[in-house]
């Protein structure tokens, strides 16, 4: 898969992730571990990409006495996530039409 592919389908991901919940680093790389291979050195710019682009806002809790940054979905995420069903669908016709000719 292309790295521009794969980049839009993780940043998705990540929004999915704290769609229903705020959650942290570790624990959106915990959720999504068992659907697609992420580490923190690939999270973290995404996290910071996806706040940049106003899909995120971050905020810090204090947990152990020390400060843990966490992640909220604003409506911009959710919109993005939204666009990506739509987008989904296009795809999917593609994905028949290109397995069609693979299966002749």
């Amino acid at each position: 898969m292309d790295i521009q592919t794969k980049r839009g389908l993780l940043d998705v991901c990540v929004l999915a992730a704290i769609k229903d919940h705020d959650s942290y680093g570790y624990q959106i790389i915990k959720d999504l571990s068992p659907y697609v291979e992420i580490s923190e050195s690939t999270l973290y710019p995404i996290l910071r990409r996806l706040e940049e682009s106003r899909m995120l806002q971050a905020y810090s809790i204090e947990h152990n006495g020390r400060l843990r940054k966490y992640f909220r979905i604003t409506n911009a995420g959710l919109k993005r996530i939204d666009d990506f069903y739509e987008d989904w669908k296009e795809i999917l016709e593609i994905y028949r039409f290109i397995m069609r000719e693979r299966e002749k």
